[in-house]
Formats: C-alpha cells, structure tokens, sequence
C-alpha cells in the first residue's frame, strides 16, 4: 500500500469519529423592552390568580369550619338542655318522694298525684318554662330565684303572679336617647321665646326640646358613620366617636328630668334660649347664653375679701343673690349635660352653617 493509499484510510477514520454537526439557531443577542414587559405581565397575572385561588381555599375552608362549629354548639346546646330538663325530672321525682316519706312519718295525709294538682291548677298547663330560664326570669324581676324547699311548680306560680302585677311600663323610642315622650316632625321643633306656665304647654315644650336634641345626635351619628375607614381608625376619628357617644350617654338625665317635667324654669329657660338662637342659626347668641348659663354672671370672691374688721368695697354684692348662679357648679351630672349642649351646638354649626360668617363660633 502506497502512502497516499494511507492517507486516505487515516482521513475516512478521523472524519467517521467527529460527530456531525447540526444547525443551531443562533442566541439573540438584543432582547425588546415589549417581551420583557409581556413576560412580567404573565408571571403577575399568574401570582396574582395563584393568591386569589389560595384565599378562595382558606375562605371555602374557614366557612366549613364555622357550619361545622355552629353545629356543634347547637348539639351541645340541646345536649345541655336535654340534661337540665332530666337533673329537673329527677330532682322533682327526688323532692316528691321525700315528701311522701315525711308526711307517712308525720302522720299527714298523701299528696295527690301530679295530674290532679294540674287539674287543681290548670294556669300550669298553659306554658311551662325551663327551670334555668325561669331562673334567670326571677332575678331579672329582682325576685329570689329559689326559695328554701320550692318546687318548680310553685316557682313558676310564684313568677306568674308577679309578672300579672308588675305594672307595665311606658314604650320607649328606639333613637339615639330612648324616652317615653312623642317626639314632634321638624317642623314643630321651632320653640317659643316664652317658657309656658301651663303644664300642657311645658309638655309641649320638653317634646320639642328632646325632639330636637334627638335630631341633632341622628345627625351627627350619621356624619360619623360616612367617613372614610382610614379616618374612622385614625386618632382624631376615634376622638370624634368617643365625644359623640360620650355625649349622647351625658344627656340621659336631661332627658329623664323632661320626660318628668322636673327641670327649673332657673335652667329651662337659657335652654330654651339656647335652642331657640341656634334653631335661627345664631350660634354666636347661643354660645353667649350657654357661657351665661354655665359661667353665670354673679360676682366672683377674686383675692381677700375681708382683712381686719372692715369689709372691702362691693363685698355685699357676693352675697345679694344668687339668681345669676353658676349652674355647671351644682352637680356633676349638670355639667355633663351643659358641656353636651355646647358639643352638640359644635357640630350644629357646621352640620346647618349660618347666612352670616359672623355667627360661627370660635
């Protein structure tokens, strides 16, 4: 074999042994900003739909637990009823044949059977009450819930006769302050400058007066309650609620005092005063006659008022009268009220502004 015949062979054999080369796609150098984009956009919506199919899971799954949980509890409740009427069965069964075995032992006659005492007493075949129901019915009403050798028979007797004679009380309004008295439309809340001396006419006059305090609380509860969920969780939100509600609460016992007509014409009258300059929306008139009725206007002892045995100028005026008393000082319950009022004359302001900015208060 010649060397040209070798050269040959030894070529065929390398070109055997390499592997064959296949086309490949040649790797983008640039990519555009738009596939980027498109790209970030499907892998959000794909987190995003990941997220909601979990909560939908967790919901589905805290919705099964709480049917679950409500069933049980309904089981348990009728388990725990079901045992109280049985402890009540047995106890009476109990007390009954003790009672037998006293009056064998003392000689007295038998009882007579249970459907002859219902026959005795047919009120007991109208409606029977559980014995923890019953309960809790008797020291509602202030009554002992159980009495020394009572029957659940005679205890519910014992209620029924009180329940015919509590005497029924008045229906209440279900506002922002429940009263017994008929609240009047707007359009008669408008009172006089007058305070009546008729007994009528001052009925009249405690409707308005808490007809009006009642539309001013609706008002501001309703303002209160359309704010935003960030405001209502701030700081000053959660101070303005606490001032509604501490206000609404403080005005109680203004009430009760116009629904018993209890209020003295010393008071009654800067009240009217008060709500008259407001409903006109002179709230600048207003403040001044709720300074004059809580501040008043009689002369204040400032410094010494007696050195040695001869009185100061003008002394004798402290004590003269005390027709312009300051009435936030009587109690602490009238100053609540008072100091409600001006509150409530805040927000009126700003709830039916005036015509004129000069009757807007400081």
């Amino acid at each position: 074999m010649d060397f040209a015949s070798l050269m040959s062979v030894e070529i065929s054999k390398s070109k055997r042994k390499s592997p064959p080369s296949t086309p490949t796609e040649p790797a983008k150098k640039y990519v555009k900003k738009a596939e980027i984009e498109a790209q970030r956009q499907q892998a959000y919506l794909e987190e995003q739909a990941t997220i909601r199919r979990e909560r939908e899971a967790k919901l589905a799954k805290k919705k099964k637990l709480d049917e679950e949980e409500a069933i049980r509890n309904a089981k348990r409740d009728e388990k725990r009823r079901r045992l109280a009427e049985e402890s009540r069965v047995r106890k009476e069964e109990e007390e009954a044949r003790k009672e037998r075995a006293r009056r064998k032992r003392l000689g007295l006659p038998e009882l007579p059977d249970k459907k002859e005492q219902r026959d005795d007493a047919p009120e007991l075949e109208e409606e029977d009450i559980l014995d923890h129901q019953l309960l809790q019915n008797l020291r509602a009403l202030a009554e002992p819930a159980i009495l020394f050798g009572e029957t659940h028979a005679q205890r519910l007797n014992r209620y029924r006769k009180l329940t015919a004679t509590v005497p029924s009380k008045p229906t209440q309004t279900s506002n922002p302050i429940p009263t017994t008295l008929i609240l009047v439309p707007e359009a008669e809340m408008k009172v006089s400058s007058t305070v009546p001396k008729d007994a009528k006419g001052r009925t009249f006059l405690f409707r308005q007066l808490a007809s009006y305090f009642t539309m001013i609380l609706t008002e501001w509860s309703i303002a209160l309650s359309q704010r935003t969920t960030s405001v209502k969780e701030s700081h000053q939100g959660k101070m303005a609620y606490n001032a509604m509600v501490q206000s609404r609460d403080n005005m109680v016992p203004l009430f009760r005092k116009f629904e018993q007509g209890d209020l003295e014409d010393g008071i009654l009258e800067p009240v009217v005063e008060i709500v008259l300059a407001a409903q006109e929306k002179r709230y600048v008139d207003a403040n001044d006659g709720y300074l004059r009725l809580s501040i008043g206007k009689a002369a204040w002892p400032i410094g010494v008022t007696m050195v040695g045995i001869h009185e100061r100028s003008a002394r004798e005026k402290l004590h003269e009268s005390d027709k312009g008393a300051a009435h936030i000082m009587s109690d602490e319950g009238t100053r609540k009220w008072l100091q409600s009022i001006k509150r409530c004359l805040s927000f009126a302001q700003t709830r039916w502004p005036p015509d004129d900015m000069m009757q807007l208060m400081g």
